[in-house]
């Protein structure tokens, strides 16, 4: 390996996705794929091990997600630059992503030739969001109250569409507490009580109000296909069939 190559290890779940990625880098110019992991836990495990220079990390996975693994990294592999690879384009994963020390977070939709850049830049220490990302985290920095995603020390800036934090190096985590993600409305019990996050609570709660998935995206101010999503995992994880018995689940339980 030359000086001037970048290695890199792909973590996705789903293992179709996870072997397009490896197999579309591996054929990039200055680009290495060291190997592939299916989850957070594998995937510490496997940076601990193989030390490559960039992880691309998917967000939500079974077991450890990709927030959690990114927090842990920051401890045990921190020369390592964790960039997200998601189809989430919703705030509270960006800004919990953000916190747990991401260098970066992209949608999936990405051109191999874009990615494989995306993996050089991050390698330089670039800090790098997709628009609809950068939004979101936008959003969450200007709006009153909210938590600054770099820490309650950190600074944060949103002049750059393309960096919207203001960073050129890796962001420190916000500590034990830093990837619990912003708040949200409802009791506090409810995240952990139903095993959804802030976002599908909310989601959940106007999917029980009768609301459409166009609706849920203007008012949340989401993508269509990322409210989909949301509802496919509630549906998921409630053991539930359809938006019917998600409006009696979420009546019943008192979210109304």
């Amino acid at each position: 390996m030359t000086d001037a190559q970048v290695s890199v290890l792909v973590v996705d779940d789903q293992g179709l996705i996870r072997e397009s990625i490896a197999s579309l880098l591996g054929i990039q110019p200055g680009i290495t794929v060291l190997g592939t992991a299916a989850d957070g836990r594998d995937a510490v495990d496997k940076a601990v091990e193989l030390g490559p220079d960039v992880i691309l990390m998917d967000v939500r996975m079974p077991g450890m997600d990709g927030v959690r693994a990114t927090a842990e990294l920051r401890r045990r592999a921190p020369a390592c630059r964790v960039v997200m690879l998601t189809t989430f384009d919703d705030e509270e994963y960006v800004v919990e992503a953000l916190r747990a020390g991401a260098a970066g977070y992209l949608l999936k939709d990405l051109p191999a030739r874009e990615l494989a850049a995306a993996v050089r830049l991050a390698h330089a220490g670039v800090v790098q969001f997709d628009p609809a990302a950068a939004a979101r985290l936008t959003a969450a920095l200007t709006r009153p109250g909210r938590v600054n995603p770099a820490g309650p020390t950190g600074s944060a800036s949103s002049a750059d569409p393309v960096n919207p934090a203001g960073l050129t190096g890796s962001v420190s985590s916000a500590g034990p507490g830093g990837s619990e993600g912003p708040a949200v409305p409802g009791p506090p019990g409810d995240r952990a009580d139903l095993g959804l996050t802030g976002r599908e609570i909310e989601v959940l709660r106007l999917v029980a109000r009768g609301s459409t998935n166009r609706e849920i995206a203007e008012r949340l101010y989401l993508s269509e296909g990322t409210v989909k999503n949301h509802i496919s995992r509630i549906l998921g994880r409630l053991g539930l069939r359809d938006r019917t018995q998600a409006a009696i689940y979420a009546r019943d339980r008192g979210l109304l």
